[in-house]
């Protein structure tokens, strides 16, 4: 037990480096870089996989894990290349008095390049039962436009940066069925700022909202195994988190007659992240060669407004995310002793709605492919190697809002870009 408790340990210190980066946006906010084996196989069977580097997707896959522990180490460089351009956005400022928002009508890359690391370990406490801690981050993003770009009435730096800890417990209930259950304490930290304004003629000011908070989700999952090992069956089911977070709401920079609009005061944002079903399998159709399916149905409609509460005033801001469902292929091949490659292949739709998109999340529908390898350089010691890349369909910005000084704005733009996944990690058994 003595070495579970220094695992567990250094899971802590691995969930501050997760809190700490930086990540980029990708899957709507959803980051499916939770593994860097599924990073090279487009996450295309995960769920059905066996081992720690599996657990953010099937808390059953450390069931049947060969030795006494496995510590998995992984982190995922993340870089999206955008275009977000202008198509006739405007403010209303009276009666008739309807103007262009003006700024730059072209913003590149707003969302940042992130460094997304995470980190697992199973521990086997007898022949049937095993347990495992993960941290992981699998809701952020991060935009940042500048205070001249149009877009800034709706979005200035949008940043929300979340760390998952899960404790999860799985049992070889017989030769063939695994089952897991775990529970996860999600931490997210967020800063949301846009420019208001009350006038064309007076310089903007600024809206911003920072909060943090700790809830709590839980997951539950089942692999089936054959008993020749040749199929293997997975399926997931992980809970939406309900999350409320407490900071501050302020309004300021507003000058001449709008002074008496700027505000400093207490105030809680609440949202929900998405609940989400996995099922996959994973085929040996030779001793070398192994093919993966994956599908996910993942409950963005959760996700249909952030309600933020002040004293006497509840501000929602609609988001209408919608359902999805992705569906991905691929492989594994043992191409020599200690080499594995793999390559995979995965359609991921956006959960915006084409009427409701705003410039915070310029998503849209994308295809990843991927390739990967793994080195095994000594026994029990793997090292894992992914890259992906991503490519979006363009989409459109199309928002209606009212900014908190009463000013209705319509943002209308066009989004184009591509992203590219670098993923390195290793595995120890013990």
């Amino acid at each position: 037990m003595k070495t579970l408790s220094l695992l567990l340990g250094a899971s802590a210190g691995a969930a501050a480096l997760v809190l700490a980066a930086a990540p980029a946006q990708a899957g709507g906010f959803y980051l499916q870089e939770q593994s860097v084996k599924g990073t090279g196989r487009a996450y295309s069977g995960e769920v059905a996989d066996t081992g720690a580097e599996s657990l953010w997707w099937n808390p059953a896959s450390i069931a049947r894990i060969p030795t006494q522990g496995e510590v998995y180490v992984g982190v995922n460089l993340v870089k999206v290349n955008a275009d977000v351009n202008n198509a006739g956005s405007t403010a209303t400022y009276g009666p008739g008095v309807t103007v262009p928002v003006g700024g730059a009508d072209r913003a590149i890359n707003p969302v940042n390049t992130g460094v997304l690391p995470n980190f697992a370990v199973a521990y086997r406490l007898n022949d049937r039962f095993t347990v495992g801690v993960a941290a992981t981050s699998p809701f952020n993003f991060t935009t940042n436009y500048k205070g001249s770009d149009w877009t800034r009435y709706e979005g200035l730096k949008s940043r929300l940066n979340n760390v998952d800890l899960g404790l999860s417990g799985a049992m070889k209930v017989t030769d063939w069925l695994d089952l897991g259950l775990g529970v996860d304490a999600s931490y997210m930290d967020s800063t949301l700022t846009s420019a208001v304004t009350v006038s064309p003629l007076l310089p903007d000011g600024r809206e911003s909202l920072t909060g943090d908070g700790w809830d709590f989700g839980w997951n539950v999952g089942a692999q089936v195994h054959t008993a020749d090992n040749r199929l293997s069956v997975g399926a997931s089911y992980r809970s939406a988190i309900e999350h409320e977070l407490d900071g501050q709401v302020a309004i300021s920079g507003l000058v001449g007659p709008a002074a008496g609009a700027n505000f400093s005061t207490g105030g809680k944002a609440k949202f929900t992240t998405p609940w989400i079903a996995t099922l996959g399998a994973r085929y040996a159709a030779t001793d070398k060669l192994t093919l993966n399916a994956q599908v996910q149905r993942i409950g963005w409609s959760e996700f249909d407004a952030i309600v933020v509460t002040i004293p006497g005033k509840t501000l929602p801001t609609v988001e209408n995310y919608k359902d999805t469902t992705t569906v991905a292929v691929g492989f594994d091949y043992k191409a020599a002793p200690q080499w594995t490659v793999r390559a995979g292949v995965q359609y991921d739709p956006t959960p915006t709605n084409d009427n409701f998109r705003d410039p915070r999340v310029p998503d849209g529908d994308r295809w990843d492919y991927a390739a990967g390898a793994s080195w095994e350089f000594q026994p029990g010691r793997t090292a894992d190697f992914g890259i992906q890349y991503i490519n979006f369909e363009d989409s459109k910005i199309h928002n209606d809002t009212v900014t908190p000084t009463g000013v209705p704005v319509s943002l209308r733009g066009d989004v184009s870009g591509h992203a590219l996944v670098l993923s390195g990690g290793l595995r120890w058994q013990f």
